[in-house]
């Protein structure tokens, strides 16, 4: 593992050290400060944290039982998805969108749909090239669409789909027209929700999820 400054801050409990562990060892899987393949080490976590072993041990145990680090025949390490898992991840992920958008439909406030014509607005002044500021448009476009929703439970599912999905580190928004396309998707969604028709929103959610799936694809292909 590379060398990194950053420390923890001090816990005032065992449980609440394991937990602030978990939190940033999570932040560095998802941000990709630690890389698909690379082997995670106590030890070398510890010092990295400052913290001692057994909080460090803890939160492995917890990732790796959330099947966010893996083990292998080198140890621990973040697992590179194949297109079998990512294709099993986007199908989830196609479900619950599809599922979200059509609550969202039947529940959403009037400021809430206006905060999704925002959103919308503000993402197609973003210029193509900008990769990561789409990517981030992006999640909060959806992140209002499940908060829309009003249901908790799914809103943490959804959640962790979006870190799954982060956890790929290049953004389908890196391809060629991408942005523009899925800016017309989403405003197939935000027109569906808005004319409170949950089968149609549903519809166009899912199709959204599948044609992030074909450019994740190829992005995937590319890099192989």
């Amino acid at each position: 593992m590379p060398a990194r400054k950053i420390q923890l801050r001090a816990a005032t409990s065992g449980a609440s050290r394991a937990e602030s562990v978990y939190a940033r060892l999570l932040q560095a899987i998802n941000s990709g400060e630690l890389s698909p393949g690379e082997r995670v080490r106590e030890l070398e976590i510890a010092n990295w944290l400052s913290v001692s072993r057994t909080p460090v041990r803890e939160a492995l145990h917890r990732l790796e039982s959330e099947e966010i680090i893996i083990k292998s025949d080198r140890g621990l390490i973040v697992p590179i998805m194949d297109d079998s898992q990512i294709e099993a991840l986007y199908f989830m992920r196609e479900v619950l969108e599809g599922a979200a958008a059509a609550l969202a439909s039947r529940h959403a406030s009037d400021a809430q749909i206006q905060l999704l014509e925002q959103l919308l607005v503000d993402a197609a002044a973003v210029p193509e090239e900008d990769s990561a500021r789409h990517a981030e448009m992006n999640k909060q476009f959806h992140s209002a669409i499940y908060r829309a929703a009003n249901n908790r439970y799914m809103l943490k599912s959804l959640r962790s789909m979006q870190d799954a999905i982060q956890r790929l580190q290049t953004t389908t928004f890196s391809w060629p027209g991408r942005p523009a396309k899925a800016l017309r998707e989403h405003r197939t969604i935000l027109r569906a929700i808005a004319q409170r028709d949950p089968i149609a929103a549903e519809e166009a959610a899912r199709a959204h999820m599948r044609e992030a799936l074909r450019y994740r694809m190829f992005i995937q292909h590319r890099r192989g």
